[in-house]
């Protein structure tokens, strides 16, 4: 029986019954309805919040960042788009190794991989969309030269990182205003980035392989990282095909393939399916079980992958699940990964008139990335391939030129055996993305929970994950307490390493959005944990 009181102070779902999108911050889902309700597809509505929320959450995502998606049309299609790219050229292990690294640096220049935030969303665009670009950019143009309301979200965000942000003069100019950590609701100015996403919106392709180009290689050869800018014009074209897809209590999901680890939330699920949907949801057994399979995808995904090799083929073979199921059944736990906490990233959903869907997500690696920025351009540069890419030798991902790191970004929708779209969802949050998408399914698809009840449900978090940064952490499994001091101290007997978090401080910003086929209408939801909207009618 699913207990109402955890989702407390949630709000109800949200239904519609022509259009809905959910997003991370109020003025995000705005511009993507107003989309919708003058006529725009799914894509369109995407595409527009993708811009806004490079101003309205700038420390999760912008221009430098990546970006995913997955997509399913009226006709049943379902297809993805990759958006993210390769370190420099020049970045053999033994550039950093003869600078006296152990692992890639974590911020600067010599932690950005070529952004693909911008080539996906022109591959999205060229799609399915039905409006150009400079129409769809309007909004985010107008709110950058205005100036956008600091969110207590990202004041906290610009106080946590002052010292990175005080080291470059754009960032500093951007988000220190005067030198100082701006108040909640003071307006924060963008206008060289209003121009650079004028000059984007009119051609894409500048970014790749022009003036842009130009100027951030420019930027990251005068501070030594190795680009040569043929990495850079390389990844213009974002990679495009159909999904990864498992089965899950009748449903199929669906999700972005490497380099993202959307494989491990079909890992996940297929571990679990059929064992949780007869015992109390959030119960010790149902937390046990996913968190343990959890534990297994990120040993996997350590242990074998990389993101150009096809090993996680075989992981989700019906062997490999059933030896798996086994050792959590016999009470074997796979060994940690590693552990990377810090991070921020950003999601957003969106259903049309027509049934078409799509799970968006984009992100600039750690909070404000490598805190470089192209001068001029209002452009902040990730710092995916320090955050993604290692140094250990031999390994399928070790840092190597043309080769993209591993990703925590992924998004999915599901299906039903009617194919027909019954959910789409996604989070933020790091490594917690493929655990937490995967507890929210089961929520949904286990338990009835309606979307709003799934997002709000309390939330645990396998620590360490596989970032590149920490590969030898203590493990832990982090839970909110209102999962229940029985729940927490029945897990602990189970030999899990317990860390009570507060009632709402897991992380994340889950957003799910329901096509409910029985009452012709749609249903969402947005985490409390974030400023998340869903609007629709």
């Amino acid at each position: 029986m699913w207990d109402r009181t955890w989702a407390e102070p949630a709000r109800p779902p949200v239904r519609g019954s022509r259009h809905l999108v959910a997003a991370s911050h109020p003025a995000v889902s705005a511009v993507g309805y107003h989309v919708l309700a003058d006529g725009g597809n799914a894509v369109d509505a995407t595409l527009a919040m993708a811009a806004q929320c490079w101003l309205s959450l700038p420390g999760q995502c912008g221009v430098g960042g990546d970006a995913f998606a997955v997509a399913r049309e009226p006709d049943g299609t379902v297809w993805t788009v990759g958006g993210s790219g390769f370190g420099p050229d020049g970045g053999e292990p033994g550039f950093y190794r003869e600078r006296g690294c152990a692992a890639v640096p974590l911020r600067g220049a010599l932690s950005v991989a070529v952004p693909g935030a911008v080539a996906a969303l022109l591959a999205m665009h060229a799609r399915a969309a039905s409006r150009p670009l400079e129409r769809l950019w309007a909004p985010a143009i107008a709110a950058a030269e205005r100036g956008v309301p600091c969110t207590a979200k990202t004041r906290l965000d610009i106080a946590d990182h002052a010292d990175l942000l005080r080291a470059d003069p754009g960032t500093a100019r951007m988000f220190l205003p005067g030198g100082t950590v701006p108040d909640t609701g003071t307006p924060l100015v963008f206008p060289e980035l209003a121009s650079t996403l004028r000059t984007l919106a009119a051609d894409p392709g500048d970014f790749y392989t022009g003036d842009l180009a130009e100027r951030a290689v420019a930027t990251l050869t005068r501070a030594g990282a190795p680009f040569s800018g043929d990495e850079w014009a390389a990844c213009e074209t974002a990679l495009t095909g159909p999904a990864l897809s498992g089965g899950y209590r009748g449903l199929t999901v669906h999700q972005t393939p490497p380099p993202t680890p959307g494989w491990m939330m079909l890992q996940q699920a297929a571990i679990c399916d059929g064992e949780l949907h007869h015992v109390p949801p959030l119960g010790e057994h149902a937390v046990h079980w996913l968190a343990a399979a959890a534990r297994h995808a990120f040993a996997d995904r350590f242990a074998r992958c990389g993101a150009d090799t096809g090993a996680w083929r075989q992981l989700l073979e019906a062997d490999e699940v059933a030896s798996a199921r086994a050792a959590i059944a016999g009470g074997r736990h796979a060994m940690p990964a590693g552990l990377r906490p810090d991070g921020d990233t950003t999601a957003t959903v969106a259903v049309d008139s027509e049934g078409r869907a799509v799970s968006f997500i984009q992100s600039l690696a750690f909070t404000f990335g490598s805190g470089v920025t192209v001068p001029g351009t209002g452009i902040v540069l990730n710092n995916r391939f320090g955050r993604g890419a290692y140094l250990i030798r031999g390994h399928p991902n070790e840092a190597r030129p043309r080769r993209r790191p591993l990703h925590t970004l992924n998004a999915w929708l599901a299906t039903d055996s009617r194919d027909r779209l019954r959910y789409v969802g996604n989070t933020p949050g790091g490594d917690g993305q493929v655990q937490w998408n995967t507890q929210v399914l089961s929520h949904l698809a286990d338990h009835g929970a309606d979307p709003q009840q799934a997002v709000s449900a309390p939330r645990f978090t396998v620590y360490p994950g596989s970032d590149a940064d920490a590969l030898a952490a203590e493990p832990e499994l982090r839970c909110e307490d209102r999962l229940g001091a029985d729940v927490l101290a029945g897990l602990a007997a189970r030999g899990h390493v317990v860390r009570r978090l507060g009632p709402w401080a897991a992380g994340g910003s889950a957003l799910v959005l329901a096509a409910d086929h029985e009452r012709g209408c749609l249903a969402g939801g947005a985490d409390p944990r974030q400023d998340g909207v869903v609007l629709g009618d």
